[in-house]
């Protein structure tokens, strides 16, 4: 297969797949002690997964200021280094934190805040630009994010930006950004058992490339199964966006029993479950660019080695969506 996309009518080139960057800002809670994290991390195991990826062609990376409250786009800087040029780097703002006791402190979506934001990940990452600046407020009111909008119209113009998007899984949100000239992407929830035709739809009508965030759906297309998750591990009390867990006692038999049915398609031509996962994401649309999550260099390995396999055939699609009822 083709192992390099298009970001939409931006003309900016990335691998085919990317990596979300989420995982390694490590344990981070709400304030109501809610995880927001996916439990420890090592940050030594986090730099040699990114060396190890980048060796492998992955080219896109994405994080958030609010990840780990700082420290994702902290380990992730460092592990770029001197290759900083050779990846596009995508990161969101939105999210309040405090970094001292890494925990989520509410929302700001004025435009004024768009700018300080942007000024500290460059800090975090060191860097001088981001590729892809992505609002991260799902639900955030449309006037208002018109406003974010023409706010990264200007760090465009002045070189802090080359594009921006917007993270939603609601099509109409999505369009306001995508009236921008500078809008390159929607980042939107996409995998085999979440599918998103008008989004979809959207970026195929807009030219904007498709970032699509749980491609694994929270590990379940990884072959997370039941059991009990570490406490810090936002899948051990799951918010009410995170479908697919019960709380507490590990993956819901409902999901797992889906990912069974759909185990021989996937894992067809020696894939991997997760590999057939991602295959999925590539056949159903050419503008996708599906960003699983990691914390070894194991997990590294096996989401890079999906780009061998290629993607799915339309006759395996339809298969899938029969086994679905879809």
């Amino acid at each position: 297969m083709e192992t390099t996309r298009t970001l939409g009518r931006s003309g900016i080139g990335v691998s085919a797949l990317g990596f979300g960057c989420w995982a390694i800002g490590g344990e981070w809670q709400g304030a109501d002690g809610q995880p927001l994290g996916w439990g420890k991390v090592d940050d030594e195991e986090s730099v040699r997964a990114i060396h190890r990826a980048l060796d492998l062609g992955v080219t896109f990376f994405d994080t958030a200021d609010c990840y780990g409250a700082g420290h994702s786009e902290t380990v992730l800087g460092r592990a770029l280094g001197t290759r900083r040029d050779d990846v596009v780097l995508a990161t969101k703002w939105g999210n309040l934190f405090d970094p001292d006791t890494r925990t989520a402190d509410g929302q700001d979506d004025t435009p004024e805040y768009v700018r300080r934001a942007l000024t500290a990940s460059l800090r975090r990452l060191g860097t001088d630009h981001v590729d892809l600046y992505q609002f991260h407020l799902a639900d955030a009111d449309p006037g208002r994010a018109a406003e974010v909008r023409d706010v990264c119209e200007e760090l465009v113009t002045e070189g802090l930006i080359r594009g921006y998007a917007w993270s939603t899984d609601d099509p109409d949100r999505a369009a306001v950004f995508a009236e921008g000239a500078h809008c390159t992407a929607v980042q939107h929830t996409l995998n085999v058992l979440q599918d998103a035709p008008g989004l979809l739809e959207l970026c195929e009508r807009a030219d904007l490339g498709s970032v699509n965030r749980g491609p694994l759906a929270m590990g379940l297309l990884a072959g997370r199964r039941q059991g009990p998750l570490e406490a810090g591990d936002i899948r051990s009390r799951p918010p009410v966006w995170l479908q697919g867990f019960g709380d507490g006692s590990g993956a819901d038999p409902r999901w797992t029993a889906r990912v069974d049915a759909l185990r021989d398609v996937l894992t067809s031509g020696g894939r991997t479950l997760a590999q057939g996962a991602l295959a999925w994401i590539w056949a159903r649309s050419p503008r996708t660019v599906p960003i699983p999550g990691f914390r070894s260099v194991a997990q590294a390995e096996q989401n890079a080695g999906a780009l061998e396999k290629g993607p799915l055939t339309a006759g395996q699609l339809a298969e899938i969506d029969r086994i679905l009822g879809r």
